[in-house]
């Protein structure tokens, strides 16, 4: 007598996040001003804009852009402003500081603009391993924004999750 095989986490009303699901698809662009700056770390306005003027803006069409200086320098925030403006018509997303910081801007913005309704009263597993860059504190928002409507939430997968709340 064969005893059939039931799948009890499919049947529950578990359900999974995974945030690398919405992680945006498209090219990240470390833009270092660096090379635009004398010996790489002063920033003298006219050449500055020179170089600003002379650059091909194009290149960074429908692409997520992180500007930063690798020097020491002590750029003024105009000098990102300035850049901004040029990039704004072509890349889908700037800002200012490293490709993690993007990433971390990126995911801050999807939390926010998520629809979670279909986990309301459900237990909810909030999937930890990823192949993309998942940001770290894009964890704590989920489960944050999680909270006042899950019935419990996980960390990990359902063979081996990690309770970390649950309605009282």
């Amino acid at each position: 007598m064969e005893k059939e095989i039931i799948n009890r986490v499919a049947q529950s009303q578990l359900r999974t996040i995974d945030l690398e699901d919405y992680y945006p698809k498209g090219e990240r662009v470390f833009l270092d001003i660096k090379e635009w700056l004398f010996e790489g770390f002063v920033l003298r306005e006219k050449e500055f804009r020179a170089r600003i003027a002379s650059h091909d803006w194009g290149q960074y069409q429908d692409k997520y852009i992180a500007i930063d200086c690798s020097s020491d320098a002590i750029i003024p925030g105009w000098a990102y402003m300035l850049i901004a403006t040029k990039l704004q018509p072509y890349a889908k997303k700037v800002v200012q500081g490293s490709l993690e910081q993007l990433e971390t801007t990126l995911y801050q913005e999807i939390i926010q603009n998520l629809d979670i309704s279909e986990y309301e009263d459900k237990p909810v597993i909030i999937k930890g391993c990823s192949n993309k860059p998942v940001p770290p504190n894009a964890y704590l928002w989920i489960t944050a924004k999680l909270l006042p409507i899950a019935k419990s939430v996980m960390y990990g997968e359902a063979c081996s999750s990690v309770p970390l709340y649950k309605k009282g």
